[in-house]
């Protein structure tokens, strides 16, 4: 086993996606000084050879990447394994790629969303088969819950390590247009933060009903990298990018998304610095 302190969990199952899904972590695991740990959970449809084909594309990715990797066979629930894995060994990230040919129920069933809402750590979510090399720019929705700054802070952490710029789209229902001066100060907020800790920032303003859409148009258009939204099972009429939109924005976003569940708090309804 290796030394390395960091590291980033794949769960593998050899689809065209999920390596795909790994071949987006080589540069995040050489800025994190992070190793790869390769999990394949054992199913009826796992290769009688499963282990030396893992242990075969770990000695494929030291190559390429050039970062230590190592292996980890399991057998029972796929989801349930992937969670218990990541207790164990307490990953900076966990990659996690799906197919894009399917339909949102079956790329994104009850146990595929479960855990990536209750996963306690940042969970990258790649469906798209072309990625660029790299990551430019950090697309954050925002909304008016102070969890938000949890994820504006790993926002702030990813586009050190790779010098990006960081997006903020505040976007707003017409049935909350009462809200759109709130929400601009808000950004307003955010985006000089952001600049305080040295990184590059632009906010936009939106109205509209199809949140999902507004977002997924706005990452195309701009040729955004990475995606960042917070996950929960709590729901207000201010938290718009949980729940039912989260689970179809990880379902339709060709780009990858990062997804983070903030911790619990009793006060969401300002931004404040990160702790």
């Amino acid at each position: 086993m290796s030394t390395t302190k960091n590291t980033i969990l794949v769960p593998l199952s050899f689809s065209e996606q999920s390596l795909i899904a790994l071949g987006q972590t080589y540069n995040l695991a050489k800025l994190t000084k992070s190793k790869l740990v390769l999990l394949h959970v054992i199913t009826a449809k796992s290769d009688k050879d499963v282990k030396k084909l893992l242990e075969q594309r770990a000695e494929k990715v030291r190559l390429e990447a050039n970062v230590p990797v190592d292996t980890m066979l399991e057998k029972g629930n796929v989801f349930k394994k992937i969670s218990e894995v990541a207790k164990k060994i307490d990953p900076l990230f966990i990659a996690i790629g799906f197919s894009s040919k399917l339909g949102i129920n079956k790329i994104l069933g009850h146990n595929m969303f479960r855990l990536i809402r209750e996963s306690s750590f940042p969970t990258l979510t790649v469906r798209g088969k072309q990625h660029n090399n790299g990551c430019k720019t950090i697309l954050l929705p925002l909304d008016l819950t102070k969890e938000t700054r949890e994820k504006v802070s790993k926002a702030i952490e990813i586009a050190k390590l790779f010098g990006s710029t960081i997006k903020v789209l505040s976007v707003f229902s017409t049935s909350q247009r009462n809200l759109e001066n709130k929400l601009i100060s808000y950004s307003h907020q955010v985006r000089n933060f952001i600049k305080e800790k040295g990184v590059a920032c632009t906010i936009k303003t939106v109205e509209g009903n199809d949140i999902c859409k507004i977002v997924l148009d706005y990452a195309e258009k701009n040729n955004v990298d990475l995606i960042m939204i917070m996950t929960k099972e709590e729901l207000s009429l201010k938290e718009f990018f949980v729940g039912t939109t989260a689970q179809k924005l990880l379902a339709l976003s060709k780009i990858p998304v990062m997804s983070i569940r903030p911790r619990k708090r009793k006060d969401t309804t300002a931004f404040t610095a990160p702790y």
